[in-house]
Parts: structure tokens; C-alpha cells; sequence
């Protein structure tokens, strides 16, 4: 069982840097760092560094999502943010991520500010990528410009990548989520994985995939499940039908 986060963090005033970053560990303690001290830390093992509300009437959608990439529930705060957890789970170069596990503590020529980032995400090539995630209707306004801003700068400084986004592409959203009611375990349905991979050597529709099958609706699931998990390739600019061609993913070399 994972670690009880004690509560949600509370910013505290510093002088002596001008940027810090807070956060609880894997083992809940509470643990506060100048930003030139923070960029190695693994920021996708810590605990959320604060609750997300949850009470009648509230605005905001919360939930919890299970990642594929990493076996992990993570809480969301909106359903928006839920769609970016989804399409960071699908996407191959990224390796786990991990929800608002810090806050920026920090001042520069506007005063002090504080800011929890929605997400911090780890790519397959070490590399970092933190997200936060808007209504698109307060993308252009001015304190959110600044927050913006603000993080972007701290990024910098941290060697790691910022980007603030909205609603995904609805092609690529469509497709996604589709897709994600399939990313779990095969089970027993694993040996179906190795003939549907063998009949797609070469591009192949799905709908001719599956014509080996009268009633293929096992075999249909595994494709897709293999779909989600890049064993099977196909163009994601398109719509999802029974005539995408599909094709296997080249075997992984070995050293």
C-alpha cells in the first residue's frame, strides 16, 4: 500500500533563493529544495503534494485513472485533465507520469508566487515534460498568461520542458479513448496476441485480421489491446474502422 500523504503542502516564504520546489517523498516526508538542487529528484515516485476537493456542487470533475504505462491510480481533478492522463498513457515516449507532485515556490520582478503543476511527466529518454492543463476558455487571460510564464522560466532553470495545453486533437482523442477501454492485461486471452501479430507481418485491414475468426469478438478486443499497447501500428490521423490497416511493430533489437 502506498504511502499516506500527512495533508496538503503549504507554501513557505523564503529569501536566500529565488525559486524552491516542495514536495512530499515516496515515504510521505516533507521535503523542500532550492531548484538548482531538485532537477534529479524523481519527481513521478512522490506523493501528491495536496488533496484534490471533492463536495457537492463543485465545478471541477474529480476521479482517479489508472495508468497502464506505470500500474499506477493516479487522482485527477477534472475530466479534462483525465483526458491528458489517457493520451500521455498511450503515447510510447513516455515512461509514467505522475499528478502535481510539487509545488513551485518562488519570487521574481511581479512578487512571490506559488503554483502546483497538473502534471509531471517522464519520457523513455530521461527526459521531462511538465503539463498544466486549462479550460481553454482562461487560456488567454492574463493571470494564467503569467502562471504560464512564471513555470516556463522555472522549467528552464530546471532543464526540463513546459508546455500549458486545452482540449486535445478530437481525431487523436477519439481514437485514444477507444483504445484505452483495452490497455489492461491479457491474461488468458495472451496466445490470440502471437497469431494476430504473426497475420499482420505485413499491412493488413482489421477487418481482414480477424476474417480467420466467425465470431471474433475475443480476437477483436486483443487487437485492440495490441493497438493501445504500439504492438500494432497504424495511422493515428484517421478515423478507427474496420478497414485501418494495420501492421506489426518491429521487434526490439537486443545488445
Amino acid at each position: 500500500m502506498s504511502p499516506k500523504r500527512p495533508n496538503t503542502l503549504r507554501p513557505v516564504r523564503h529569501v536566500s533563493h529565488h525559486l524552491y520546489l516542495h514536495y512530499y517523498d515516496a515515504g510521505g516526508a516533507e521535503r523542500l529544495l532550492p531548484a538548482d538542487q531538485a532537477g534529479e529528484v524523481r519527481f513521478e515516485t512522490c506523493l501528491p503534494a495536496r488533496e484534490f476537493p471533492a463536495y457537492a456542487g463543485q465545478e471541477h470533475t474529480p476521479g482517479s485513472y489508472w495508468a497502464a504505462s506505470s500500474d499506477t491510480v493516479l487522482d485527477y481533478e477534472s475530466f479534462l485533465e483525465a483526458r491528458w492522463m489517457k493520451l500521455l498513457d498511450f503515447d510510447a515516449k513516455i515512461a509514467c507520469f505522475a499528478a502535481q507532485p510539487f509545488v513551485f515556490e518562488g519570487v521574481d520582478a511581479d512578487g512571490s508566487w506559488t503554483h502546483y503543476p497538473d502534471l509531471f511527466v517522464r519520457r523513455t529518454d530521461g527526459s521531462v515534460l511538465l503539463l498544466d492543463i486549462k479550460n481553454p476558455e482562461q487560456l488567454d487571460k492574463p493571470k494564467v498568461r503569467l502562471q504560464a510564464a512564471r513555470t516556463s522560466s522555472a522549467c528552464r532553470q530546471l532543464g526540463w520542458d513546459y508546455q500549458m495545453v486545452g482540449e486535445p486533437d478530437p481525431q487523436l482523442w477519439a481514437t485514444v479513448e477507444w483504445l484505452a477501454g483495452y490497455r489492461r492485461p491479457l491474461n488468458a486471452a495472451a496466445p490470440v496476441a502471437h497469431v494476430l501479430l504473426f497475420r499482420a507481418q505485413h499491412p493488413v485491414s482489421i477487418a481482414e485480421l480477424l476474417s480467420l475468426w466467425p465470431e471474433p469478438d475475443i480476437e477483436r478486443a486483443v487487437t485492440y489491446h495490441l493497438m493501445w499497447h504500439h504492438r500494432l501500428l497504424f495511422d493515428l490521423t484517421r478515423p478507427l474502422r474496420d478497414h485501418t490497416q494495420v501492421w506489426a511493430a518491429p521487434a526490439p533489437e537486443h545488445a
